[in-house]
C-alpha cells in the first residue's frame, strides 16, 4: 500500500464545485468530484447482478419479499471515476464528504462511504455557500453522515421505482410504449389535464358597458367606466357562471350591443359632475427572499427562463461561489446576511429606504434539517452585480442580479401608495375612475416584480388622475359602447404549475424542473407560447389513472406521501411498514383497509378501446348523424364518425376540438380522399393528404398493396401542389444525366436530411434555395466539384476552446451543431440550454453541462438486426458457438466477482 502523504481527500459532486473549493483549501487537500451519484438501482433486470436476475422482483431492483431492500450497482459510466476516487483515497489520511446538505447530497455521501470503504477517519462537511469563511467553518465543525436523511432519500427512490415501473408497464399495454407514470409527474399531468377540462366546459358570455373620457374645467382628461344605470349595477366577468355563461345575479343589468349603443347616444348630451372622491392610503411590503420554488416562478415570469434553465444557471452560480445553496424551502436569512443587506440599502439607496427594524420571514418548512437559508448572494459583504459582468455568462448574470435585488429589497422600507376612486354621475348613470399614486417608492426602488427596469415599472404602477373634488362639473369628451367576453381559466405556465404543486405540497421544488422536462419528453404536454397544453394521450392516461388508480393521482394522498418522507428525515417514522402497505396493502384491506398497488394492478379490468374514446357529440343536421368522437390510438389521436376517420393535427389543443371543429376535420379528410389526378407511369390515383406529421402525397388507393407516400419538400404547402408537381415529386429520384468525368448518372432526390444530389458514391446537399425538382445537370456538376461537407454544412471552427477536461484530459470545445450549440470533452456531448448565450459560456459552466449529461448515462442505441451466417460449414459454426459460450461464461463469472454491487444491509 502506498505511503500516506498526509493529504486529506475532499469529495464533492461536480468538477466546477471541486475547482471552486480548491481555491480555499491549501496543498494539504485534494478535491475530487463524484460527478453525481456513484451508485443507483439497476435500470432493468439485465443490469442486475447474476444472483438476482431470476428473482420475480428483479425488474424492480427492490427485494419486495425481504423488507424492500434495494439492490445497488455502480453504473458502467461511473466505474472509471470510482476507480479514480479509490486511488486517491489510498494516499489520504482523512476523507471529507462535502456533498450538498439535502437528501440527495446526504445519499451521495453515504454511497461513497459504502463503496470506498475508507480505513481513515471520515468527516461530513456541510455548508450552504462556497466561500472561504463557510468552508473554514465547516472544517472546524464536521459531523457524521445523517442516516435519517439517507433513509428518507432511499425510501423516496424505492417508492418512485415501485410506482413508476409497475404503473408504467400497465400504460405501455393499454396506451403504448414510451410512456411513464410517476408519483409527482402523474399528478402534475392531472393538474394540466383538469385545467384543460375546465376550459372545455367553459361557456363564454358577452356583456357590454360604456367607456367615457371626461374633461375637467382645466381641460384635463379623466377616463371612466360605466358602473350603474338607474341604480342597477352592471356585471363584470366574475358575475357569470362559467358552466352556462349566464348571470349569477339576476338583479344586475346586462346590456346588449343595441342597448349600449342607444345609451351612449343618449348620454352624449347629458350633464355630468363629480359625486364623490375617495382616497385610501395603503402600503405594499417586499416579498421574502427567494426559495427554490419562488426563484423558478419569478425567473419564468420576469426572465422567460424555463425551470430547467433557471436551475442550471443557479447551480453554476452556487458551485462557483456567487450564491447560497439553491435547493431550499426556507425564507430565513442569517444575521450576517441581514446586516449585509441593510448596509447595502444605506450605501446604495440612503437611510430613508431602510426599514426601521430587521425584517424576518417565517417559512412553512416542517423539516428543519433541510431548511437552509433562503437563496441570496454568497459571502458578506454582498458583491454588486455590476462588478461581476465580466465573470458571469448572460443567464448567470441576469439571475444573480434578480437574486441580489430581491435580497436587498426584503430589508427595505414599505412602499406607500394611495388608491383613488372618483364617482361621476349624470343622465341617471354613474361612472367610476380609478387611479393609484406612489407616495414613497420604498423597496420598489430596488426591486419591482416583472421588470428589470424599476424606473419604467414604477411609471406603469402609477395611474394618475387629475385633481377633482365633489361637485366639479365635467364635460363628456367621448362616450362609446365597449364589448367584453369572459375568458376561460388560463392554462398553466411553468411558473403557475410550480406554484400549484408547491401550494398542494406535492413533490419537492428541487425536482420540479426535471418533472416539467419529463412530461414534455413523454409527449403528455407541449408548449403553446408559455402555456402548457396537454395532449390527448395525457387525457387518456389520466382517465385510466382516475378511474382505476384514483388514489395514485389524488392531490391529498400525494402530499401526505411527501409529508411521510419528511417525517422519516426527522426520525419520526419508519419506512418498511409504509412501503409494505403501499405495495401489498394492509391485512385488513377487505374490511375497509388499504388495497396495495400490486393487487390493484393485478385486479384492474381495463377496456382500452372504451377508455381511448372521447365523445364530442352528435350533429343535429347534415348527411352524417352518427356520434363523433376522438380516439387515442397507437399512432396518435384521430376524429372518427362511422366509417369516416381523420388524424388530429398535433398543434390543435383539446379545448379547441369542438364538435364543429371535428366535423370540419372530417370534411377535410373526405376532400383528401378525392384524387388530384392520375400518375401517368402507373395509372394509380394521386392524393394530397395531411397526416399527423404534416402534408404528403399518396400514390394509390388506401387498399392498394403498391401504395407509397412521398413527403412534400420543406416549405411547400398543400395549396401549392398541382398534378404536375405531385408527379415530379413521385418521380424522384430524378436522373440529370451522366457525369462527363465520373461516367455515372447524377440523381437529384429528397431525403431524411433534405434535398441532395448523388453520383456513384459521391453525394452533396443542395443549397437552401435549390430544389431537386429543378436543379440542372450543370449545377450538379459544379456542386460535385466542391469539397464534400459533413451534413448540411462544412465543418466549422469551434466557437470556443477551453482548458482540458479533468475527466477526459482533452480540450473542452464549444461547437455549433445541427441542433444548436453544444460542448464536448471528446467523449461526452452536452447541448446548451435553449436561449443560452454561447458567447457567455464559461469553462465552469461547460464542465457542469458535461457532468450533468454524463450522469444521465449513454444514449440507448437500437439493437442491430441479427445477421445470418453464410458460407460457413456446420463444423465451424459449432466450434464458434462453443468458444462463445465458454467466453460468455468466463466473462459472467468475472463480472459477478468484480462488479461493484452492494445489497443494503438491514
Amino acid at each position: 500500500m502506498a505511503k500516506a502523504t498526509g493529504k486529506s481527500l475532499v469529495i464533492v459532486e461536480s468538477p466546477a464545485k471541486a475547482k471552486t473549493i480548491s481555491k480555499f483549501l491549501g496543498s494539504g487537500y485534494q478535491v475530487e468530484a463524484s460527478i453525481g451519484h456513484v451508485r443507483d438501482l439497476p435500470r432493468n433486470r439485465a443490469d442486475m447482478p447474476e444472483q438476482y436476475k431470476r428473482e420475480s422482483w428483479a425488474y424492480l431492483a427492490v427485494n419486495v419479499d425481504d423488507g424492500f431492500q434495494p439492490i445497488y450497482v455502480v453504473p458502467d459510466d461511473k466505474k472509471k471515476q470510482v476507480s479514480k476516487l479509490k486511488a486517491a483515497l489510498k494516499d489520504a489520511d482523512h476523507l471529507y464528504l462535502a456533498t450538498d446538505e439535502d437528501r440527495e447530497g446526504e445519499a451521495i455521501s453515504w454511497h461513497l462511504f459504502e463503496l470506498l470503504k475508507p480505513k481513515v477517519p471520515v468527516h461530513r462537511l456541510v455548508f450552504h455557500e462556497i466561500t472561504r469563511e463557510a468552508i473554514d467553518k465547516a472544517l472546524s465543525s464536521p459531523r457524521q453522515i445523517d442516516e435519517a436523511l439517507v433513509h428518507a432519500q432511499e425510501t423516496r427512490r424505492i417508492l418512485d421505482r415501485l410506482y413508476g415501473y409497475d404503473v408504467s408497464a400497465l400504460l405501455w399495454k393499454i396506451v403504448g410504449g414510451g410512456l411513464s407514470a410517476g408519483r409527482v409527474q402523474s399528478v402534475a399531468v392531472r393538474l394540466i389535464v383538469q385545467r384543460e377540462r375546465d376550459r372545455i366546459a367553459f361557456h363564454t358570455a358577452t356583456y357590454w358597458d360604456l367607456e367615457a373620457v371626461f374633461k375637467t374645467a382645466a381641460g384635463q382628461s379623466l377616463p371612466a367606466t360605466l358602473a350603474t344605470v338607474e341604480g342597477r349595477k352592471l356585471p363584470t366577468g366574475k358575475d357569470f357562471d362559467s358552466t352556462d355563461g349566464k348571470l349569477k345575479n339576476a338583479n344586475l343589468l346586462l346590456l346588449d350591443e343595441s342597448a349600449a349603443t342607444e345609451l351612449a347616444s343618449r348620454l352624449r348630451s347629458a350633464e355630468f359632475k363629480v359625486r364623490d372622491v375617495e382616497v385610501k392610503p395603503f402600503v405594499e411590503r417586499p416579498r421574502p427572499p427567494f426559495t427554490t420554488s419562488t426563484l423558478q416562478q419569478e425567473a419564468n415570469r420576469k426572465l422567460g427562463f424555463t425551470a430547467r434553465r433557471t436551475m442550471q444557471a443557479a447551480q453554476r452560480l452556487y458551485e462557483n461561489g456567487y450564491i447560497t445553496y439553491m435547493r431550499t424551502d426556507s425564507t430565513t436569512l442569517s444575521q450576517e446576511a441581514i446586516q449585509a443587506a441593510r448596509d447595502l440599502v444605506r450605501s446604495e439607496y440612503g437611510g430613508d429606504f431602510l426599514h426601521p427594524s430587521v425584517r424576518t420571514y417565517a417559512g412553512k418548512v416542517k423539516n428543519a434539517q433541510e431548511a437552509h437559508e433562503a437563496i441570496r448572494p454568497a459571502g458578506t459583504p454582498f458583491r454588486l452585480p455590476k462588478t461581476l459582468r465580466g465573470e458571469l455568462d448572460g443567464d448567470q448574470y441576469r439571475l444573480f442580479d434578480m437574486i441580489w435585488k430581491r435580497t436587498i429589497a426584503c430589508q427595505m422600507a414599505d412602499a406607500r401608495k394611495q388608491r383613488i376612486t372618483v364617482t361621476i354621475e349624470g343622465g341617471g348613470t354613474t361612472f367610476t375612475a380609478s387611479g393609484t399614486s406612489i407616495e414613497f417608492e420604498g423597496f420598489l426602488r430596488a426591486y419591482v416584480e416583472g421588470s428589470d427596469d424599476p424606473e419604467a415599472e414604477l411609471a406603469d404602477k402609477e395611474t394618475l388622475l387629475p385633481a377633482v373634488k365633489s361637485g366639479d362639473g365635467l364635460t363628456g369628451d367621448g362616450i362609446d359602447p365597449k364589448s367584453h367576453t369572459t375568458q376561460p381559466p388560463a392554462r398553466y405556465s411553468e411558473a403557475s404549475l410550480t406554484r400549484a404543486l408547491e401550494e398542494k405540497g406535492i413533490g419537492r421544488p428541487s425536482t420540479y424542473a426535471s418533472i416539467i422536462d419529463t412530461i414534455q419528453a413523454r409527449n403528455y404536454v407541449y408548449k403553446k407560447g408559455n402555456a402548457l397544453v396537454p395532449s390527448w394521450t395525457a387525457f387518456l392516461v389520466i382517465r385510466v389513472m382516475e378511474e382505476h388508480f384514483k388514489e395514485l393521482v389524488d392531490y391529498e394522498f400525494t402530499a401526505q406521501m411527501e409529508d411521510f418522507l419528511d417525517s422519516i428525515s426527522r426520525r419520526e417514522a419508519e419506512s418498511t411498514s409504509y412501503l409494505r402497505d403501499f405495495y401489498f396493502g394492509s391485512e385488513q384491506a377487505g374490511e375497509g383497509g388499504k388495497v396495495g398497488l400490486k393487487p390493484r394492478l393485478e385486479g384492474a379490468s381495463i377496456k382500452p378501446l372504451e377508455m381511448a374514446r372521447f365523445t364530442l357529440g352528435v350533429p343535429d343536421s347534415g348527411e352524417h348523424r352518427e356520434e363523433v368522437f376522438v380516439r387515442v390510438g397507437k399512432y396518435g389521436p384521430s376524429v372518427e364518425q362511422g366509417d369516416r376517420r381523420v388524424s388530429v393535427p398535433d398543434e390543435l389543443p383539446p379545448d379547441e376540438m369542438t364538435l364543429e371543429a371535428a366535423l370540419e376535420l372530417l370534411a377535410s379528410g373526405e376532400r383528401q380522399n378525392e384524387p388530384v389526378g392520375t400518375y401517368p407511369a402507373t395509372g394509380q390515383a394521386i392524393y394530397v393528404k395531411v397526416g399527423r406529421f404534416g402534408p404528403y402525397i399518396q400514390l394509390g388507393d388506401n387498399d392498394d398493396p403498391e401504395k407509397k407516400n412521398r413527403s412534400l419538400l420543406k416549405g411547400m404547402t398543400v395549396e401549392q401542389v398541382t398534378l404536375e408537381i405531385a408527379c415530379q415529386l413521385l418521380s424522384l429520384p430524378r436522373d440529370l444525366g451522366k457525369h462527363p468525368e465520373l461516367g455515372e448518372s447524377i440523381e437529384a432526390n429528397d431525403g431524411r436530411y433534405g434535398p441532395y444530389i448523388k453520383c456513384g458514391k459521391e453525394t452533396r446537399s443542395l443549397p437552401a434555395d435549390w430544389s431537386p425538382l429543378s436543379v440542372t445537370q450543370e449545377q450538379a456538376i459544379e456542386l460535385l466539384k466542391q469539397p464534400k461537407q459533413r451534413g448540411r454544412a462544412a465543418p466549422k471552427e469551434p466557437i470556443k476552446v477551453f482548458d482540458a477536461s479533468p475527466i477526459t484530459e482533452q480540450p473542452v470545445k464549444l461547437l455549433e451543431g445541427r441542433f444548436g450549440p453544444y460542448v464536448t470533452d471528446g467523449t461526452t456531448n452536452a447541448s446548451l440550454p435553449r436561449g443560452a448565450d454561447p458567447e457567455g459560456l464559461t469553462f465552469e459552466a461547460a464542465l457542469d453541462l458535461l457532468a450533468e449529461r454524463a450522469a444521465k448515462g449513454p444514449t440507448k442505441k437500437k439493437k442491430a438486426a441479427k445477421k445470418t451466417a453464410t458460407k460457413k460449414t456446420a463444423k465451424k459454426s459449432a466450434t464458434a458457438k462453443k468458444k462463445t459460450a465458454k467466453s460468455a461464461t468466463k466473462t459472467a463469472k468475472k463480472a459477478v466477482a468484480k462488479k461493484g454491487v452492494a445489497k443494503k444491509k438491514s
